[in-house]
């Protein structure tokens, strides 16, 4: 069983079957739909699903710990999605008669404890990130920047929270304005450039490219916090000359080096095959 890390959200694996999970309120909430389809063995999750909410509206109490919240769906699009905390799912788990209970309701354990000592203890969060990005073979220099860089972002998105950014919409149009005032190009092209489809961006970019992706967020934030900027389109402004300042920083690498660092590139491919020519 280990977690793969995505920029909103985690993926969780239960032995080998995937499930789908996001933070909010400070604990693990999980899709419903993806552990009655491991329970249950059902293609047909969501069906189950809302039988057993039908079934159960006569109760005083009806799963009371559901809620709809954004998650990955198999378009790769963010839809709210039914989720559960580790309480609720342990009282579905019991309510679906299945082998695979206990091992389900120890994992649900184990990943709810995992997150309070998180909470606790925020260094456990990063070790256990870097563990995973080691294991998929990426090199120790690479990894330092990555974690630097996901500091870098919460902490502007922290700012944008503060300020008025409200959707996940919000977020996408911010975070937009930055990559395409750095890049010449905003993340959803950039994805399809790098020929990737579900996986995170970030996860695929190179030194550069990390390097000004932190620029232009970390000089976001500071223009937020110079302005006291509040709203939507104010932050779009402050987004926008975030972003032209690691934009032209990456001109006048790119004059020096003669080569674009915008490309199709993809970090992680790259130090693999440069490993199976050697």
């Amino acid at each position: 069983m280990n977690n793969i890390q995505n920029q909103n959200t985690h993926l969780a694996l239960f032995k080998g079957k995937k499930i789908r999970r996001t933070i909010f309120q400070k604990e693990w909430w999980f899709s419903v739909v993806d552990i009655i389809g491991i329970l249950t063995d059902s293609p047909q999750s969501k069906t189950y699903w809302a039988k057993m909410k039908d079934r159960d509206k006569g109760m005083s109490q009806p799963f009371p710990f559901w809620e709809q919240l954004k998650l990955q769906a198999e378009d790769g699009k963010m839809r709210e999605t039914d989720c559960a905390n580790t309480e609720g799912m342990f009282r579905i788990v019991q309510s679906i008669p299945s082998p695979k209970a206990e091992p389900l309701k120890r994992w649900l354990a184990k990943v709810g404890y995992e997150r309070i000592q998180e909470i606790e203890d925020p260094e456990l969060a990063t070790k256990r990130t870097k563990l995973l990005y080691k294991l998929k073979g990426y090199p120790e220099d690479w990894i330092e920047k990555r974690m630097r860089g996901i500091a870098i972002r919460e902490e502007l998105t922290g700012e944008w929270q503060k300020r008025g950014a409200e959707t996940n919409r919000d977020y996408e149009i911010l975070t937009a304005e930055i990559s395409q005032a750095a890049f010449g190009i905003k993340p959803g092209e950039y994805k399809k450039l790098k020929g990737l489809k579900k996986e995170n961006l970030r996860d695929h970019m190179d030194d550069f490219e990390l390097i000004l992706t932190m620029l232009g967020e970390k000089t976001t934030t500071e223009i937020h916090r110079t302005k006291n900027s509040k709203g939507v389109p104010r932050l779009k402004d402050d987004a926008r000359a975030g972003g032209e300042v690691a934009g032209t920083a990456r001109k006048q690498i790119e004059r020096r080096i003669k080569r674009p660092i915008v490309s199709k590139n993809n970090f992680l491919k790259n130090k693999e095959t440069k490993k199976l020519s050697t």
